[in-house]
């Protein structure tokens, strides 16, 4: 991965799924995170292509992948697959990529939905997106702090 030192900018962070990967955005300066986009879809060019009109949309400085592990922090099959995306990331598109954890987000997500009301297809629709979002906060929050 290249340096995640990214210059001020918007930042487009990813929660990574084999059936949905939720998708956040954010901006340097401001240090907010927003849910951005749930592309559900398998196959990857699919799925890139999805990506790459959001990052002409958004022209990202840097892209955040959720790094998955056990509760202990211990890596696991998606944390080999995320790194994998990440690196698919950085290959196609020469962004900088930062990894960040990702430990219960989507719980935290599905949660914060819940208590706000969201039900059914809507809250299966937003987790993942919200997701990301959370992952892209901590992101922001723990380069702020540093």
């Amino acid at each position: 991965m290249t340096s995640a030192a990214a210059r001020a900018g918007s930042v487009l962070a990813f929660d990574f799924g084999t059936q949905r990967i939720g998708v956040a955005v954010g901006e340097t300066g401001v240090g907010v995170a927003h849910p951005l986009a749930t592309i559900a879809a398998r196959v990857d060019r699919v799925r890139f292509e999805a990506i790459r009109s959001l990052i002409e949309e958004w022209r990202p400085v840097l892209l955040v992948v959720g790094l998955p592990t056990h509760a202990d922090g211990k890596a696991h099959a998606m944390t080999a697959r995320a790194r994998r995306f990440a690196q698919q990331l950085e290959n196609r598109f020469g962004l900088p990529i930062a990894l960040c954890d990702e430990r219960f987000t989507t719980q935290a997500a599905a949660l914060a939905l819940h208590g706000a009301g969201v039900r059914g297809r809507a809250r299966k629709a937003a987790r993942d997106q919200v997701a990301a979002q959370l992952i892209l906060q901590a992101y922001l929050d723990q380069r702020r702090a540093s």
